[in-house]
């Protein structure tokens, strides 16, 4: 397994903005904790930021935000990206359309994805459709993604699982399985 981590729109927009995670703020420390490990252990760490320009098409439905430059588009302070991170900006739910994601993963070999981030249902989500079209294993950590709500988070969870074949897992079961197989 060769894994990479993805840190999905942790953002000011999303965590303290206008479209504000219900439990945004609760798994700050858990995402901190995969990627301190990550890093530790040389596996890559993605960053996937929405990264709007007037006309995009999300704006129709979600009007403005994390507007390209903006500071509702910046990384939440306390998991800021660190050197030999990746920072992939990306204009719809997913980070694979129109993005060098796939490439960026092919290059280093990469056959697994970790998910952490929001929103469970709708970017982690659509990020996870286009990994398993891709071939990808998927992993999402269900206590560092949220949602809205907690209805949206565990519907966003159980569609990954059934759809996508993901596996979802607590941070506290990734950590173990990755200290044991290396």
């Amino acid at each position: 397994m060769k894994a990479a981590i993805l840190v999905i729109d942790m953002l000011k927009e999303f965590v303290s903005g206008g479209l504000k995670a219900e439990k945004a703020e609760e798994i700050i420390n858990k995402i901190k904790e995969v990627t301190e490990y990550g890093r530790r252990v040389g596996i890559p760490i993605f960053y996937l930021c929405d990264s709007h320009e007037p006309g995009d098409p999300e704006l129709k439905l979600w009007g403005p935000h994390a507007m390209k430059g903006s500071e509702g588009a910046q990384v939440v302070d306390e998991i800021k990206p660190k050197e030999g991170d990746k920072v992939i900006e990306k204009k719809t739910y997913t980070g694979f359309f129109n993005t060098k994601l796939d490439d960026e993963l092919k290059k280093l070999g990469v056959d697994t994805l970790i998910l952490t981030g929001i929103h469970t249902h709708i970017c982690v989500q659509h990020t996870a459709a286009d990994a398993f079209y891709r071939g990808y294993k998927i992993v999402v950590l269900e206590d560092a993604t949220a949602a809205f709500t907690k209805e949206a988070h565990e519907s966003g969870l159980n569609t990954m699982k059934q759809l996508y074949g993901a596996d979802v897992m607590k941070v506290s079961e990734l950590m173990e399985k990755l200290r044991e197989s290396r």
